[in-house]
């Protein structure tokens, strides 16, 4: 087993989309006479920052300070979300205003469990890379690793560009996926799709062999240096070049909302990453998270 590191030194620079997650909870004990749902009596409301946000607040809960770069509206959801961060210790946010509303999802739940979850974004995501790399090279200076954050709304499109600037600075650049074509992310150091994004990208895996061998050629075909494959209950799976596949087993726990699962596997490396551990120990570390 290895020694947990000290994350006080740990520098991230997390990019990418930006969301506000808005959470009304309460008991529901009837069925509305207007239409067959439950009725929630709302008794608390939270917000909390999501997307790049939610990265950057995982890093920070272990102690390391993360910069955040991403894209808000001119609006009350993005004047939230940029105090959330700002008042979050070892956290600064870097967030260019634009036309576009900040994204915002509102999840209602009862007793632990989601019901509904409410979008509030456009129908298309607009290509914003080249208006989140105004700040990404002065952010980059300070940063000991970079991960991008893609929840498929625009603020990566493209991020090519981000990588080869983070790669000539000699900074580890690790992607959370939401694209079909990996060539997006070409020259990551890591990449950590879930099972579902993995298999979009590649077909259907019948068997872990099957896996290792299309993640392989993943990795080859676009230059990225390890991949990182999450499997819920199955585990984790990590390629890396001219080393055999690492799995580690999955932590048996209760969930109830699964929400930023993968924010929280993104985090761990990338903070470990940063603390000086090697990949597969801030693998394993982000398995126990």
């Amino acid at each position: 087993m290895f020694q947990l590191p000290d994350f006080s030194s740990a520098r991230v620079l997390v990019a990418g989309d930006v969301l506000l997650d808005r959470y009304w909870s309460g008991d529901t004990s009837r069925i509305s006479p207007e239409a067959p749902v439950p009725v929630v009596r709302v008794a608390e409301v939270e917000e909390r920052p999501g997307g790049a946000g939610n990265v950057a607040l995982g890093i920070a809960a272990l102690g390391g300070r993360a910069s955040v770069l991403g894209l808000v509206g001119e609006d009350e959801a993005g004047e939230a979300l940029e105090a959330l961060l700002a008042d979050s210790t070892g956290i600064i946010p870097k967030l260019h205003r634009t036309g576009m509303a900040t994204i915002t999802k509102l999840r209602v739940l009862s007793r632990h469990q989601q019901l509904i979850r409410l979008d509030f974004e456009a129908a298309r995501p607009l290509p914003g890379g080249e208006r989140l790399g105004e700040g990404f090279a002065e952010a980059l200076t300070a940063a000991d690793v970079v991960v991008l954050s893609d929840y498929g709304k625009g603020a990566l499109l493209p991020c090519t560009h981000l990588i080869e600037q983070a790669r000539a600075a000699g900074k580890p650049v690790l992607v959370d996926p939401k694209q079909t074509d990996f060539a997006a992310y070409r020259g990551a150091s890591l990449v950590t799709p879930n099972l579902g994004e993995f298999e979009a990208a590649v077909g259907h895996c019948a068997d872990e062999a099957t896996l290792v061998a299309r993640g392989e050629g993943l990795m080859q075909a676009h230059d990225i240096a390890a991949l990182l494959v999450t499997r819920s209950e199955q585990g984790m799976i990590l390629l890396q070049r001219g080393e055999a596949p690492l799995l580690i087993p999955a932590q048996a726990r209760e969930v109830y909302d699964v929400t930023g699962a993968g924010d929280t596997v993104i985090a761990t490396v990338a903070a470990g990453l940063a603390a000086g551990l090697a990949l597969p120990n801030a693998v394993r570390l982000a398995n126990m998270a």
